[in-house]
């Protein structure tokens, strides 16, 4: 039995793991102390890889590059779990020990990159991975609403009537308005000005 006063393999891995964050907390606060604090207009600006940034970052990002990263991930975190595989099944004296050890681990990984690579065409085929897609689908939506009644309504011609706007209203003539007429909203809108004032 080993001796429990050595550390567990979890134990070197924990070791390491606080090491490194330490050094770099360190590696940080160290820079904070000692690097020069002279900001610049050029300094507080934006990065954009080289390239002078214009206009306001807070602009709409397309959705379309978030689909570019899960697929750079998919396949990054495949890498990870093949790196391993490779290593440990590669061994000469493993695979010496019995032959069927390397049908198995082709087996094994022929399986696994192949669950990635059936999601990979299903999705390519379905179109989510084309920048711009060139087949449109309108949206389909089950009514019971017969269609010759939609067909009615868009060749039936609407004639326009001439906007009329409201006319002011003067005190005491509330009273004597026809019921039909249009009213003034029971709201008054309050709009503000760029100035922050409001009227």
């Amino acid at each position: 039995m080993d001796d429990p006063g050595q550390l567990s393999e979890f134990g070197k891995v924990l070791i390491i793991g606080v090491m490194g964050i330490l050094l770099v907390s360190l590696t940080l606060f160290l820079g904070k102390i000692v690097s020069p604090k002279k900001p610049t207009p050029e300094k507080l600006s934006t990065y954009e890889c080289g390239e002078e940034a214009v206009g306001s970052s807070w602009i709409a990002f397309n959705s379309r590059f978030y689909v570019i990263a899960l697929v750079f991930l998919l396949f990054d975190v495949e890498m990870i779990f093949i790196f391993p595989w490779a290593t440990v099944f590669g061994r000469p004296e493993l695979i010496g020990a019995d032959g069927r050890w390397g049908w198995f681990t082709l087996t094994e990984m022929a399986v696994f990159i192949g669950i990635l690579i059936i999601g990979l065409v299903y999705v390519w085929k379905k179109g989510d991975l084309a920048w711009i897609k060139s087949r449109v689908v309108s949206p389909a939506v089950q009514v019971s609403i017969p269609k010759s009644a939609y067909d009615a309504l868009n060749r039936k011609t609407y004639k326009a009537r001439k906007y009329q706007p409201p006319v002011a209203e003067v005190p005491g003539e509330a009273s004597q308005r026809a019921a039909g007429e249009m009213k003034r909203p029971a709201f008054k809108p309050m709009l503000r000005k760029p100035g922050g004032t409001s009227s």
